[in-house]
């Protein structure tokens, strides 16, 4: 569906993206994350064919950004982080507005932005001026715009921005509905939302790309953690695919260890210990959320995943 390759984009002296390369294949629901200055809103410009690479490509099923950017821009749905609306017009003027630059037959628009408000569950505030609204709403009112034309890649920057919790769970219920028909491109600096509906997660730092990798596998990891009866230090030295072992102190009786190694080398841990005479309490796999991962990327270590 999409493909990315080698793309960078200079201003004078400044790097703001630095040869990145991925692709996004149909139907999947991708977090783009990055601190301020990491390059996501740059990389979603040059997507979207508002701002030229300096370098590389960027494929939509077989079109090319440049060669054939009023194509590709037909089949995108953009909602930028700062949610440009005209505020003086209602809401449905302004979607019948928009459906029209979006290139929606005459005829066809009245359903398309009928079916825009209810799907961003705007009918309550649909006769009025835009500048009435509440940030929460005008955020609605951008996502709908996104929606008018029923593209088949749609990219939103801060989403939930302003959105109060029963909002916020209205949105993620959208996202994960517009999955099921296009290509969802989700940049935020809420990680929980990200958890809650991207199955596949693209970190950036300094321009660069770290992390490309699917959610279950990157909050996985590859540590283990243990409860045993007693002293295990030395007999989990020894088993195979154990890379390090941490202790963590004791907890209601139970000697608490972190093992450096992945599940496959949870067999050989138990038969070890069972050998030595010692009962595991429990053994399972290091969950990782989000945040953590996060911060590991930008403290600069190396982020381990599936």
């Amino acid at each position: 569906m999409i493909r990315v390759e080698h793309l960078t984009r200079r201003y004078g002296d400044f790097t703001a993206v630095d040869d990145v390369s991925f692709e996004i294949s149909r139907g999947e629901v991708v977090g783009l994350l990055g601190h301020n200055g990491a390059g996501k809103t740059t990389i979603m410009k040059m997507l979207t064919g508002f701002l030229e690479p300096t370098a590389g490509t960027i494929h939509i099923d077989g079109l090319e950004v440049g060669r054939d950017t009023t194509a590709i821009q037909a089949r995108i749905g953009y909602l930028p982080e700062n949610c440009p609306v005209w505020p003086e017009m209602t809401v449905v003027d302004y979607l019948d507005y928009e459906a029209a630059l979006h290139g929606v037959a005459e005829d066809k628009r009245p359903a398309a932005v009928a079916a825009a408000i209810r799907r961003t569950a705007l009918k309550e505030k649909a006769a009025q001026p835009i500048q009435t609204l509440s940030r929460g709403y005008r955020q609605r009112v951008g996502v709908a715009q996104a929606l008018l034309h029923d593209p088949d890649i749609i990219i939103l920057d801060e989403p939930t921005n302003g959105l109060d919790p029963t909002q916020i769970r209205h949105m993620r219920e959208l996202i994960r509905e517009l999955a099921q028909h296009a290509t969802v491109i989700v940049s935020t600096h809420i990680l929980q939302e990200v958890q809650a509906v991207c199955e596949r997660v693209l970190i950036m730092r300094s321009g660069q790309l770290v992390v490309d990798a699917r959610m279950d596998a990157l909050q996985k990891g590859r540590r283990l953690l243990l409860s045993v009866d007693g002293e295990a230090r030395d007999t989990l030295a020894q088993v195979s695919g154990v890379v390090a072992v941490t202790d963590r102190g004791e907890d209601h009786g139970h000697r608490q260890y972190l093992l450096e190694a992945g599940e496959d080398a949870a067999p050989g841990v138990v038969q070890a210990l069972c050998a030595a005479g010692l009962k595991v309490y429990a053994l399972q796999p290091e969950r990782r959320d989000l945040e953590a991962v996060f911060a590991e990327v930008n403290e600069g270590r190396e982020v381990a995943h599936g």
